[in-house]
């Protein structure tokens, strides 16, 4: 197997903070995601993307993957992982979170293992707490997500509006113990969404808009998180403007908003007409037309 470049994947420097990763992230997602995407290979990269970030996002994760990368390897040599590394889980117990499509490389699984929800801890009496990162439609809307327990598979329903944080409680899932079998504890957290941002029950939404949209105004189709819905965007929008879709976020009390935050995207002027139209506009508003 191959060893990834997974900074390279994202396109980031190694030294890239949070801020610069989740930037990346959702810009690479947004081009590459299956259902907008016209580009040959589009799926495959938009799981290589979600593959790199997954591990850079994560400290320890990212901690392993530098330890190796200090080690001379590089994209694409012949790659095998030194023995015992990256081993996780509690001894005796085998946690496994069911991703069903898509899924991780080879060199993911032979690093961390299958994609896992969190370490498996125990507690008292037998209990055990993991972590279990679910799809925010699933947050959404409600549902339900595949566990594998030491060979059991474990439906777990999923309430609508569920909070990172909050814990799930499978009575008699947890390991052995004296005279009963503990509990499954699982702490809910968020995947990490190619489109939206989370913040308490909001949902924060980039909107792209070329300048005559924002200047002269538009009408665009926006995707939520309960369906496509149609946003009158006013005339003199300014980059950074906030558009609330009231009701529109994360079932609760109360309801969360959708936030639609807009972002200016100047087209490539691609032939000579196009860039005088960009001259035209410079003269207009007393720039410099330049000589490009």
């Amino acid at each position: 197997m191959q060893f990834k470049d997974y900074y390279s994947t994202l396109g980031v420097e190694p030294g890239a903070g949070e801020a610069e990763l989740k930037a990346a992230y959702r810009r690479l997602a947004r081009k590459y995601h299956p259902d907008v995407s016209k580009e040959p290979g589009a799926e495959e990269k938009f799981k290589a993307v979600n593959e790199a970030y997954e591990v850079l996002r994560d400290p320890v994760r990212r901690a392993q993957y530098d330890q190796l990368r200090a080690g001379g390897y590089r994209a694409g040599e012949e790659f095998r992982p030194p023995p015992g590394f990256g081993q996780h889980g509690a001894q005796g117990f085998d946690f496994d979170f069911d991703e069903g499509a898509g899924g991780f490389s080879d060199f993911f699984e032979s690093l961390f293992g299958r994609m896992r929800s969190g370490r498996p801890q125990a507690a008292s009496g037998g209990d055990v707490r993991a972590r279990l990162a679910i799809p925010l439609e699933v947050a959404y809307a409600g549902g339900s997500q595949r566990l594998n327990v030491d060979g059991r598979t474990l439906e777990v329903k999923i309430p609508a509006g569920i909070r990172p944080g909050q814990v799930i409680r499978l009575a008699g899932q947890g390991q052995g113990g004296a005279g009963r079998r503990g509990d499954l504890l699982i702490e809910i957290d968020y995947q990490p969404h190619p489109q939206f941002e989370v913040d308490g029950r909001n949902i924060i939404y980039t909107l792209q808009l070329a300048p005559w949209e924002a200047a002269l105004g538009t009408t665009v189709t926006v995707p939520t998180l309960g369906g496509p819905v149609e946003l009158k965007v006013p005339p003199d929008s300014d980059a950074g403007r906030k558009l609330r879709l009231r009701g529109r976020g994360l079932p609760g009390k109360p309801r969360g908003d959708q936030i639609v935050e807009i972002e200016i995207r100047a087209p490539r002027a691609a032939n000579d007409r196009q860039r005088q139209v960009y001259r035209d506009m410079a003269k207009a508003f007393g720039g410099d037309a330049g000589q490009g």
